[in-house]
């Protein structure tokens, strides 16, 4: 009697440990994957999710004439001068309409330092941004969507993202 309440025990805590390990692994899976996607930087250059493998990536949909994509960028520009040896990457996809030497000329003006692309039709639809801008797309390490973050972004919060991501 007394061995198959052991058994018992054993086998229930088993159980318990694969319900348990389930549930963990299923969690992650909560968070759609990134679609892919294939844009040119503002060189002509092609830049591709795969470029972002195994880093958090934040994708932020701006423009040059929106005062808070303006006001954010410098503190993009530190956090990632600070943590992208770490694997952070920020990807700044402009959709600012009168073409990419425009942008090219207000990221040599604030002296970005970070990957720029112009969005397009197919990637503003499978991203879906929204109607607001700033907006930005939280992507971890492993290619999941994990956050959209509508206004302005303050850099102590792309950090605390960012440090939450990459452990």
């Amino acid at each position: 009697m007394k061995k198959l309440v052991s058994l018992s025990a054993v086998l229930l805590t088993v159980f318990l440990i694969l319900v348990l390990a389930n549930s963990l692994i299923s969690r992650g899976s909560e968070f759609p994957e990134a679609p892919y996607f294939v844009l040119q930087d503002l060189n002509g250059n092609e830049i591709t999710l795969d470029d972002f493998n195994g880093k958090v990536l934040f994708i932020n949909f701006w423009a040059t004439w929106c005062p808070p994509c303006r006001e954010e960028i410098p503190g993009f520009v530190s956090m990632y001068e600070i943590y992208n040896e770490e694997g952070m990457e920020i990807l700044g996809v402009s959709l600012d309409r009168k073409g990419p030497e425009i942008v090219k000329k207000f990221a040599e003006m604030y002296e970005i330092n970070y990957p720029m692309a112009m969005g397009t039709n197919q990637f503003i639809q499978d991203y879906q941004p929204g109607q607001y801008i700033p907006t930005t797309i939280i992507i971890d390490q492993q290619g999941r969507i994990r956050d959209r973050h509508v206004g302005y972004l303050d850099k102590t919060i792309l950090e605390k993202y960012f440090l939450q991501l990459s452990q």
